[in-house]
């Protein structure tokens, strides 16, 4: 399976953000793409990020990877990346890896946008 991306610039109380929103696998083989959407994203000024994965499928190690190399580049620059997901097999993931406790995870869009640091 695929991955698909989408970007979008959204408003909340704050601040702005950028939501990515992503589907499909994140793997050792669609990782790439989420990895240069970010870096992309951070390299343009984007430095609050909201990443909806209430589309993603399936979620390995690489994918994890990305992701904290996501939130490594944006906290550099004093920045948030924040996760939208509401799937108990993706939150398990995150919860057995002890990423809960790294990552802000909300369970809507809306929520994650109007969240302030």
């Amino acid at each position: 399976m695929d991955l698909s991306l989408s970007t979008r610039n959204v408003s909340g109380p704050g601040g702005d953000r950028t939501v990515v929103e992503v589907g499909g696998e994140i793997d050792v083989y669609t990782a790439p793409k989420l990895r240069e959407q970010l870096v992309e994203l951070v390299n343009d000024g984007m430095y609050h990020l909201v990443v909806d994965m209430e589309g993603v499928d399936f979620l390995d190690s690489t994918g994890l990877g990305v992701l904290v190399g996501g939130l490594k580049r944006v906290r550099a620059h004093e920045g948030s990346l924040r996760l939208v997901c509401n799937q108990e097999r993706i939150l398990k993931i995150f919860r057995i890896t002890g990423l809960t406790k790294v990552f802000p995870i909300h369970t809507t869009v809306d929520e994650a946008v109007a969240a302030t640091d």
